[in-house]
């Protein structure tokens, strides 16, 4: 993600940052303008700076619970933003655990629509557009009910909220045998699931590439599952896909792959913010040479997304290592994968054609 600064002393601040820990002045995210604006302390309401006519702004309703920190119009009739309007069920937050689960979930999925926005892709409630929607359930596991699974159902995504906390996230992670699991990726693999509904389920081309590269998504879905977790993923799996799990079924290859393509873009945007650059002395090798001089949201050449992204997560590998951390990013970008992140940016960038016909 980018670097934000404080609209009042232009001092450094996080995406998630409610107060400038500077000059404090409280803030709040213009998802609009894309930037952090300072707000006057102890008032409810603000306009922008250096102007009187335009909308006054107040905070995203969900900032009472301390689950969000952006701002929306003072008239905005469902009194939630854009990420948090999404909600069709949250947690008990009378219950303090819960109520700390859903902060962490809603801090996930502020990021995501973070990115959703930066890409140009639709983001709309499904309570108004039931039909081409999206809406997000969090829930938590009942005595005597059957577990809340996470997943995706014509737009609607379901998160168990126990994912929230770290030591069970990692649980679950050692049990599936996964090298990765974490809250926004939960959210960027499941929204994999919503948009390719949106985009190739009903543009006969754009299936048929999708089946070359991923498989036919017509295999029974559920057999499909049951026998990955009987038989687990074959053995040369590293050599044509990104995960274990990607191998499971066509429509899972594509969510795990769209997962990475968001995780890719976070990345350099993360990197060009800082002016990273990679050039290892004495090394020969030129693919280990890399500047992030490029915002990959405006400049989505995956050729050069892929070239820069490699070098960078080497070498932030080998940092962790020396600290006695796991990898950040540890997967192997294969000659097939690439193929399919090549071919979900393709998707991502014919988006608004795609919707229009």
């Amino acid at each position: 993600m980018k670097i934000y600064h404080c609209g009042n002393c232009n001092y450094p601040v996080y995406f998630e940052n409610v107060v400038c820990s500077n000059c404090g002045f409280w803030l709040g995210y213009d998802s609009q303008q894309d930037q952090m604006v300072a707000l006057s302390p102890g008032r409810s309401s603000w306009q922008p700076y250096g102007d009187t006519t335009t909308l006054t702004f107040i905070y995203c309703g969900n900032h009472t619970h301390q689950a969000c920190n952006w701002l929306i119009p003072q008239d905005d009739a469902t009194g939630l933003c854009v990420a948090c309007d999404l909600n069709r069920t949250v947690p008990n937050l009378s219950d303090a655990v819960q109520l700390r689960e859903w902060q962490e979930l809603e801090a996930a999925k502020h990021r995501l629509v973070y990115a959703l926005l930066r890409l140009g892709l639709p983001v709309q409630d499904k309570m108004t557009y039931p039909e081409h929607g999206l809406a997000f359930d969090f829930l938590a596991d009942q005595p005597g009910a059957d577990r809340v699974m996470t997943g995706h159902d014509e737009g609607l995504i379901t998160l168990n909220v126990e994912e929230a906390d770290s030591a069970q996230r990692e649980a679950n992670r050692l049990q599936l045998h996964e090298k990765y699991r974490t809250l926004v990726g939960h959210f960027r693999h499941e929204v994999g699931h919503y948009y390719w509904d949106e985009l190739v389920a009903s543009h006969p081309t754009l299936l048929a590439d999708f089946r070359q590269l991923f498989g036919d998504e017509r295999a029974d879905y559920g057999q499909a599952l049951q026998k990955h977790y009987k038989e687990g993923a074959p053995a040369d799996w590293e050599s044509r896909f990104i995960s274990t799990y990607a191998t499971s079924h066509p429509w899972e290859d594509w969510a795990e792959t769209w997962a990475h393509y968001l995780h890719l873009l976070d990345l350099l945007e993360s990197a060009y913010a800082f002016g990273l650059q990679v050039d290892p002395p004495g090394m020969p090798e030129l693919t280990m040479q890399a500047r992030a001089d490029f915002d990959p949201y405006a400049d989505r050449n995956m050729d050069r997304i892929l070239s820069t992204a490699v070098p960078i997560t080497f070498a932030v590998n080998s940092i962790n290592r020396g600290m006695g951390r796991p990898d950040l990013y540890p997967f192997v970008l294969n000659g097939p994968v690439r193929e399919k992140l090549s071919f979900i940016n393709r998707v991502v960038s014919s988006a608004p054609a795609l919707l229009a016909s």
